[in-house]
């Protein structure tokens, strides 16, 4: 008897379709896949080691290829290989390019030095799948460097649209995602099987003239609601009011509403027997109370 696969919470195909309908557009409102793949690129920058063939999974606009070739680790990263879940956001490019869903990837065993994905992968419906997936794909001390929303990430227009509904309608639908947090990115990458992880938040604040101006960059970006069990469309009358309730809330005195972006940074590297590994209990060759002179009381 086989284990049943919990409820997809993802609409995958309709994803895929919220970003065909972006494609054209998309670099608009890119601000936020910009600072991702800049932020990705400026870690490689540190780390003085050869990376001949890396994955940009979720390429879109080829954001972090263009960051990449004006950096100082350009010369240290050998073929990129860009992929989308949309075709229509790899149209256009140079290089080499693949249309495939990041939950099915199609790479060999420890056929790959780098990974990359900056804003995409917190759409995939089994994370932890994913991660081990790239794990599995990369070679030994290969790395991975991860960006997802997370954390915060719209809460404004959260709060704003469940207290519309709740005031004019029956009660509040599941319209944004929820997104996980700096704690729970670590444990992923830990779970996944990668080696040293780190997990680190960006909060990044945008300055909106109006609510309606957020919800057309989400749609630019193609961040809009893919929920599997999504409430129905908003009135008219529900949206004015989560507008206004917005703007009560969130408002500065010049009338610009404030919207909260975390970017959660995760990096990881396949193990490998060269890498520092904790010292085993009862190894270490100096005493902590020698070190820091003080007098050891035993209990």
């Amino acid at each position: 008897m086989t284990a049943s696969r919990p409820p997809a919470l993802f609409d995958r195909a309709l994803h895929r379709h919220r970003l065909d309908r972006a494609a054209a557009g998309f670099a608009a409102a890119a601000f936020l896949k910009e600072r991702a793949a800049a932020d990705a690129v400026e870690r490689l920058e540190v780390i003085m080691r050869e990376f001949p063939l890396a994955v940009d999974l979720g390429a879109r606009d080829g954001a972090f290829a263009r960051r990449l070739k004006d950096s100082d680790a350009a010369a240290r990263v050998g073929a990129v290989i860009e992929t989308d879940l949309s075709a229509a956001m790899l149209k256009g490019r140079r290089g080499m390019r693949v249309a495939l869903d990041e939950e099915r990837l199609p790479f060999r065993a420890q056929s790959l030095d780098l990974v990359v994905s900056t804003l995409a992968l917190h759409w995939a419906n089994d994370l932890p799948g994913v991660l081990i997936q790239i794990r599995q794909a990369l070679k030994p001390d290969g790395l991975f460097i991860g960006a997802i929303l997370g954390g915060a990430t719209c809460t404004e227009l959260r709060q704003s649209l469940t207290s519309a509904e709740a005031e004019l309608t029956a009660g509040a639908g599941l319209r944004i995602a929820p997104f996980a947090d700096t704690y729970d990115a670590a444990g992923l990458l830990q779970r996944a099987g990668f080696a040293l992880p780190v997990a680190d938040v960006d909060r990044v604040t945008v300055r909106y003239s109006h609510p309606l101006k957020l919800i057309a960059d989400l749609r630019a970006m193609g961040e809009t609601n893919a929920l599997t069990e999504r409430a129905p469309p908003l009135s008219k009358r529900v949206l004015s009011r989560a507008c206004e309730i917005y703007q009560e809330r969130f408002g500065g005195p010049d009338g610009k509403v404030s919207a909260t972006f975390d970017i959660l940074t995760l990096t990881g590297w396949a193990p490998h027997e060269s890498q520092q590994k904790p010292l085993n209990p009862g190894s270490a060759k100096a005493r902590l109370a020698d070190a820091l002179k003080t007098i050891e009381h035993k209990l």
